[in-house]
């Protein structure tokens, strides 16, 4: 118990600029990645339509 005492006490919290600025980069990620799998979709989407339309 009291290693874990002492290793928590190594522990760097970020401050709270870090901690906005963190915040702020994941939901911009979250969002590009978010368009670019959504327009991955539609694409495919679009490409199972044209070939079911061949078929009849």
């Amino acid at each position: 118990m009291n290693q874990v005492k002492a290793e928590t006490r190594k522990v760097v919290w970020p401050s709270r600029k870090e901690t906005i600025a963190t915040t702020i980069m994941v939901g911009i990620m979250t969002l590009l990645l978010g368009l670019f799998f959504f327009g991955i979709d539609q694409m495919f989407a679009s490409i199972v339509k044209f070939l079911l339309s061949l078929l009849g």
